[in-house]
């Protein structure tokens, strides 16, 4: 007989296996090896209790679909009445504390939370396995019987792994072979919505911020790495980190040795590994000789493979990048991962002077609000004159992709559209190669769509073709361009916008610049402008780039193709309160310096919606920061503020309360004494 608060998971825990051996699966148990992937993974892991390594999932499984899928299946037992899973306030598997972090006491202390820490650990670390079944099972005793009860979860790439609720289960029979397909086919329903999207995409963003903050830390304070060498170097390591699934193993810590030969020593291993990466994901030779070329000054000259006490500074750096970034960069695949790496990492940079400082990147939630201005689609084919990290590409791609499985249902044709819109249908044109770097991995882990990303100045060195593959030479139709151009060029910048839209005869136009670029600052290029594109809107921005650059900015959009007229009602929207509150807290998270604290995400599809449809989608803003108007054909009238209009004529009111304060004032006077009437 057990006593009532004994656990009884062993008891339990033989009890799934007889059911599993009854359904003629075969599983493995703690300490059994499934493959060396897998395996691989729970090694690397932090374990349940947020040590390293060492992560023993009680039950595993690796069952086949029939469609050829392998889905790898953790369960996780407890054997006292309470122990099946752990919910925060809002109902979710409670794995992470308020500030983010992995909260090990209820991972350790209960089925579902560890059984979902594990499916996540196989996610984050393993290549060939993007979703995985998360089974918690606890046991009690109730009149000496045994009673169990049991929770599934479905852990996903696609989720961002945040783990949805499949259902709870009497028993394991839905794992059986004739239950298993419908099972799965209700799984692959538990899709996120786009406010979880949204909501998790912003956690995984800060989570990206505090790591890169506390590695900048490090190189800054402890190993006195210059500002100018990090963003290669950690580009770098990250590239020789990810690997090429069956062709070129990822970099291990235990690789870099701290030898001194000159083919042996830490950086030229780093960088051998990065040259197979790149190879091996067919960039042209060209693009691959410029990269590793560039890399070499930080990984082969700057000393910094030197081994002091047997471990070189690299060394130090990539244990860092192993354990705490590139999890993170697999499972954020879809974000502008580098372009958060590039503005974290130049925080620190002090160039009054210097053209680095015309470098800002635009937020992830800005990039996608422009491209969705420009009505991108899956039929968009896309370019960028100024790429910078690709952020706008990346912005438009998802829109593509999302487009393109709403509207093509066969399997086949919609991985074909999706290849097309990787490798045609996106270009990007950036001049200064570290930023360039950046770009082509971020395109690389969007699905290697770093084919069209083109190291060239986009005013005097790009023809308007591609450059590269089947359609090399021919002309890219672009139909949506999309840009942040450096704050110093000609016109603010529109210099890049006349030249790309010469070569354009249809679409949009949608660009983020230094606001007063449309009163005058833009001058001659947005009088040109006017003459072959119409100005359809006006957005005076809030203040985007706290403590990044010191400007107002406006978005203006364009449709591209046809003579503005002057008869032509143009939006301009105010746009201040966008929903977000801002801080420029250096080591604070992304969580603290960008609030939502008013509807951000319901505002910024509103301004979508007011721009594409017009003044019946006000909810947010108000009939005051909406204006219709026509401008001139002189270029120099885009702003909002210059068509505010500003009531001068006193009306009633206005009268009543000038008596009422003149009234106020005179008997302040007489109680003072100062009046005696």
């Amino acid at each position: 007989m057990v006593k009532k608060n004994r656990s009884v998971e062993e008891i339990t825990q033989d009890h799934a296996k007889s059911q599993l051996n009854a359904y003629k699966r075969s599983f493995f148990a703690k300490t059994d090896n499934i493959n060396p992937e897998i395996d691989k993974s729970m090694k690397e892991a932090p374990s349940k209790r947020g040590r390293d390594g060492g992560n023993y999932p009680d039950i595993r499984l690796l069952l086949e679909t029939k469609s050829k899928k392998s889905i790898p299946i953790m369960i996780e037992v407890k054997g006292i009445r309470g122990k099946l899973v752990k919910f925060n306030s809002k109902g979710e598997v409670d794995n992470t504390t308020a500030k983010g972090e992995a909260n090990y006491s209820n991972i350790n202390g209960f089925a579902v939370n560890g059984a979902v820490h594990y499916a996540k650990a196989v996610i984050d670390y393993t290549e060939s396995y993007n979703e995985v079944i998360a089974i918690g099972i606890n046991g009690y005793m109730e009149a000496n019987q045994l009673k169990t009860e049991l929770e599934v979860y479905y852990v996903s790439d696609d989720n961002l792994s945040v783990p949805k609720r499949v259902g709870e289960y009497s028993d394991l029979s839905f794992l059986a072979p004739e239950n298993f397909e419908d099972f799965i086919k209700k799984v692959e329903l538990l899709k996120l919505t786009p406010e979880e999207i949204e909501t998790q995409s912003q956690k995984i963003e800060s989570k990206i911020e505090e790591s890169l903050k506390a590695l900048n830390q490090t190189m800054h304070d402890d190993l006195q790495i210059s500002v100018g060498s990090r963003v290669e170097l950690i580009t770098g390591m990250i590239m020789a980190g990810l690997g090429v699934e069956g062709k070129v193993a990822p970099l291990e810590i235990s690789d870099l040795k701290g030898e001194t030969g000159k083919d042996s020593n830490d950086g030229k291993t780093i960088l051998n590994k990065i040259s197979s990466f790149l190879t091996e994901r067919e960039l042209p030779q060209e693009k691959i000789d410029m990269l590793v070329n560039d890399l070499s000054r930080v990984f082969i000259h700057s000393g910094l493979s030197t081994p002091y006490n047997g471990e070189s500074k690299l060394k130090t750096v990539y244990t860092a990048v192993k354990n705490k970034i590139l999890p993170i960069f697999v499972s954020a695949h879809h974000l502008d991962f580098t372009g958060k790496l590039f503005n974290v990492l130049n925080e620190w940079a002090d160039i009054p002077d210097s053209d680095k400082n015309d470098v800002v990147l635009t937020p992830r939630y800005v990039t996608t609000l422009m491209a969705k201005l420009a009505k991108v689609d899956r039929n968009s084919y896309v370019w960028d004159y100024a790429a910078g990290s690709a952020g706008f590409l990346i912005s438009s791609m998802n829109l593509m992709i999302e487009d393109a499985k709403k509207h093509i249902n066969s399997p086949n044709e919609l991985n074909k559209k999706i290849t097309q819109i990787k490798i045609k249908q996106l270009l990007g044109i950036e001049k200064r190669s570290d930023i360039y770097m950046l770009a082509v991995l971020n395109m690389i882990l969007m699905g290697d769509g770093s084919s069209n990303i083109l190291h060239k100045n986009s005013l005097t060195e790009y023809s308007g073709n591609y450059e590269w593959g089947a359609d090399k030479d021919e002309p890219f139709p672009a139909n949506v361009f999309l840009l942040n151009p450096p704050y110093s060029a000609e016109g603010k910048g529109f210099i890049f916008v006349k030249k790309a839209l010469e070569r354009m005869s249809n679409g949009r136009a949608v660009i983020l610049i230094q606001e007063n670029a449309g009163s005058g600052g833009g001058l001659p290029y947005t009088k040109e402008l006017l003459k072959k594109n119409t100005l359809l809107a006006s957005i005076h921005m809030a203040d985007i780039f706290k403590g990044k650059a010191g400007v107002q900015t406006a978005i203006y959009v364009f449709e591209i193709g046809k003579a503005h007229n002057i008869k032509q009602s143009v939006k301009f929207i105010d746009m201040a309160n966008d929903g977000y509150l801002r801080q420029n807290r250096k080591k604070a998270s992304l969580g603290v310096n960008l609030r939502n604290v008013a509807n951000a995400p319901e505002r910024y599809q509103e301004i979508v919606d007011l721009v594409n449809y017009g003044k019946s989608y006000l909810n947010y803003f108000t009939e005051d920061e909406y204006i219709e108007d026509t401008i001139t054909l002189e270029g120099n009238d885009w702003t909002f503020s210059g068509h505010k209009k500003i009531d001068t004529i006193p009306n009633e009111a206005d009268f009543i309360k000038v008596v009422g304060d003149y009234l106020a004032w005179e008997v302040e006077q007489v109680l003072r004494g100062e009046n005696n009437g």
